[in-house]
């Protein structure tokens, strides 16, 4: 059983919530960006995913109210990314690539090394609350996701001047679509397609870690990063991350599971009226957002539901849903 650093559990315990959500980020990246092989990537992704298991412990039980200053104090992909944009002169993109979580990160910042791209930063960030497409999307001052499609979200995003497009094609047929404008903004739906596929009883985690695995080392993927990448810096990030929520333990308690499922169904959030639960710890949270009053599960629990709950999902309040890499790439020059 794997335990949370001391160092970490004492600034969990008494750093501001801007230096824990920090500490937590980065803990949970050293954990996850190591080097793995492809042969051993099931394995080895769900490994890491359990060595992480004691922070959610922690945010569910101890740290419960750390959740409620994430909004205000954790560091934010989309605040990340307008001022990165905001900073640099034509010559950006970014690659939105919906529902990538820290366990693909291997792929992405030893593929890009490998490859001679200059990494220029490389960190976890967080994602907006709930931990969802359209949240981020409002984040980034665009009604939807789809508003991106066939260049179609004008200038009044926080990404503006910038050709954008949202699909979820083939790799190199999104290397088609990328023509010569200084910016882009491209967003593609996968991983997040196939977490949902495959998200029924029987498979799960195991069978996503060995797709990410190709897919993100294959010449497919990284001839769009070359795209990309020809005369702009590129941002490669998600919108989100995923719970694997086939490994969590059912709740035992009977009232307890019943109160999960009336208000949550199979899912890991909902908009509700701001009753909280009547347990301590809670086994759910009520938070305020822009966007309405909303209740999330809490840490690492499912329960029976209709169907057999979800093996991967998100919305929730764990580290990996709402923990997601940010990677700055650009090509050396001449090439």
């Amino acid at each position: 059983m794997t335990t949370l650093p001391l160092g970490l559990l004492r600034t969990l315990q008494q750093a501001p919530p801007d230096e824990a959500w920090q500490a937590l980020f980065e803990w949970a990246w050293v954990t996850c960006r190591p080097k793995m092989s492809i042969a051993d990537a099931a394995n080895e992704t769900s490994r890491r995913d359990s060595i992480l298991a004691p922070a959610d412990l922690f945010l569910a039980t101890a740290g419960w109210d750390l959740w409620t200053e994430y909004r205000a104090s954790a560091p934010k992909i989309a605040e990340r990314l307008a001022a990165w944009w905001r900073g640099r002169v034509p010559g950006r993109a970014v690659l939105i690539l919906d529902g990538l979580s820290l366990r693909e990160t291997p792929w992405l910042l030893h593929g890009a090394t490998e490859r001679g791209y200059t990494v220029h930063s490389a960190e976890a960030l967080g994602t907006e609350l709930p931990a969802d497409t359209t949240p981020f999307a409002q984040a980034l001052g665009l009604s939807q996701r789809s508003a991106l499609e066939n260049d179609g979200a004008g200038d009044t995003h926080l990404l503006s001047g910038a050709r954008t497009d949202s699909m979820d094609l083939p790799w190199r047929e999104c290397v088609d679509m990328i023509d010569a404008s200084p910016d882009w903004v491209l967003w593609h739906h996968w991983p997040d397609t196939r977490l949902h596929a495959l998200s029924a009883p029987g498979r799960g985690l195991a069978a996503l870690a060995k797709e990410t695995a190709a897919a993100l080392t294959g010449d497919d993927f990284w001839a769009l990063v070359e795209r990309l990448t020809t005369g702009r810096r590129l941002v490669v990030s998600g919108d989100h991350g995923y719970a694997a929520s086939g490994l969590f333990p059912d709740t035992a308690d009977v009232e307890q599971a019943a109160h999960l499922k009336a208000r949550f169904r199979s899912g890991r959030s909902a908009s509700c009226d701001g009753s909280p639960s009547r347990w301590t710890p809670p086994i759910d949270v009520a938070l305020d957002h822009p966007r309405g009053r909303y209740a999330f599960v809490l840490g690492r629990r499912k329960w029976k539901s209709s169907g057999g709950y979800p093996t991967l999902t998100h919305g929730g309040l764990s580290l990996l849903e709402v923990a997601v890499p940010f990677l700055e790439l650009s090509r050396p020059a001449g090439q």
